[in-house]
């Protein structure tokens, strides 16, 4: 007797798949050239919280968690430090994060004050308000401060840069399912910005795409790795992306299914700049939470 083939799931009905879905972001990944360090940079200057740190010597690298609230509701950040490898070059195309605050100026001097690096002075923006300023971690990372009465997700921003925004917006909102909450031109600086996330700018996490007019190309460094983003379902989200990168460039760069030895199910892909996303897995990420 002839197998019955799987159902073919029109694509039209597959790319409404991740506005349906259970999506946040979850962590974002970069490499650090001396864990204690950084560790302690981000909890005294930044005020975060270290939520989990493992050293994994077989595999010869340690990682740590730290954010504004617990990873099962909050955005944070995943350091790695690879045994011996003390500085990164973290290239052209990464831009900041970014913290909100409801006193910019004081956390700026607090971080003075710790012997952190302001690059830019608090004050309002070009042509704007809103008050920022610039700080620079120990490895050279930019950290954007917002001045924001109040939020549920301090840690609020990774920027970008992309040599082709819309082809860029068409790529996460029909791949990932996020939607443009700001679009901002500006002529005479040279620039346009676009947010992009899954709820507006003040209530989440938001990924920042700048493109510099003229500009189509970044170096990609090796410091910067990559955004995680939750899913209910990484095989149908793979199918989704698949879809997407024969459109608009980018590839899938692992199937989905579990990771050896933690059997938590992910997928990761890059886009049409190169920037990298890993899909994970909802029940098994809070599983993951509960076993540290």
């Amino acid at each position: 007797m002839a197998e019955v083939a799987a159902p073919v799931v029109p694509s039209d009905e597959l790319l409404e798949w991740p506005k349906k879905d259970k999506r946040r972001f979850l962590h974002a990944v970069y490499r650090v050239g001396d864990l204690d360090r950084t560790i302690k940079f981000y909890t005294e200057c930044f005020g975060m919280q270290l939520l989990r740190k493992r050293d994994v010597p077989e595999e010869k690298y340690a990682n740590a968690f730290l954010g504004f609230g617990p990873e099962d509701s909050h955005f944070v950040v995943e350091l790695t430090y690879n045994y011996g490898v003390d500085n990164y070059d973290i290239g052209t195309g990464f831009g900041h994060f970014a913290i909100a605050t409801p006193d910019v100026y004081k956390l700026a001097e607090n971080i003075k004050a710790k012997g952190g690096t302001i690059t830019r002075e608090p004050g309002p923006v070009k042509g704007g308000k809103t008050v920022i300023a610039f700080a620079k971690d120990p490895d050279g990372y930019l950290f954007e401060l917002i001045q924001r009465e109040s939020t549920p997700e301090p840690l609020c921003q990774v920027m970008l840069r992309v040599g082709d925004l819309d082809r860029s917006i068409k790529f996460y909102e029909k791949a990932l399912g996020m939607r443009v909450v700001k679009k901002t031109d500006r002529p005479e600086q040279k620039y346009t910005i676009a947010m992009l996330g899954y709820a507006e700018e003040h209530e989440t996490t938001v990924l920042e795409l700048t493109y510099n007019y003229g500009v189509t190309e970044y170096t990609k460094g090796n410091a910067y790795a990559q955004v995680a983003i939750s899913t209910d379902d990484v095989y149908k989200s793979a199918e989704v992306v698949n879809l997407v990168t024969q459109e608009l460039g980018g590839k899938i760069t692992r199937q989905p299914g579990p990771i050896p030895g933690i059997n938590t199910k992910i997928v990761s892909f890059v886009d049409p700049d190169g920037w990298k996303t890993v899909l994970v897995d909802n029940e098994d990420f809070l599983r993951e939470l509960k076993k540290e």
